[in-house]
């Protein structure tokens, strides 16, 4: 089965767009809801692989009939779909310098590899903690 890594970005506007991380993936979906977006991507998806069967004769490498797609927030977009989650307080949670969280919050510069790692790493820390939160 092949995975397709799809990332959702929240507009300022409130709407959701997402796009293929491979960049030989000619995908974009959006809707005014995320699931909107997920159903468009899906959808836009299926017909740019039947598009380019009909062209060559057969599906593009990237797409399978039993393809699945993985979404995932970029740093961004994660902020906007979550704005409850203060970008400052979760850095100091985190360890990571503050002004540098802003920048990738509001999309002035982009978390390398290790560092998103970093915040990730943190990120799955955290989620674990609230678990076993009971009210």
């Amino acid at each position: 089965m092949k995975t397709i890594i799809a990332i959702i970005e929240k507009a300022e506007d409130g709407g959701y767009g997402i796009y293929a991380k491979d960049d030989n993936i000619p995908v974009v979906g959006s809707g005014l809801t995320e699931d909107e977006a997920k159903e468009n991507f899906v959808q836009v998806l299926n017909e740019q692989a039947e598009y380019y069967k009909g062209k060559r004769g057969e599906y593009p490498n990237w797409y399978s009939d039993k393809c699945e797609v993985e979404y995932k927030y970029d740093v961004s977009g994660f902020f906007l779909s979550f704005p409850f989650i203060n970008a400052t307080e979760f850095a100091k949670s985190i360890g990571i310098n503050p002004s540098l969280m802003r920048k990738y919050k509001n999309g002035l510069a982009t978390a390398g590899g290790k560092q998103k790692d970093l915040i990730q790493n943190k990120f799955n820390e955290i989620v674990s903690k609230l678990q076993i939160v009971k009210f």
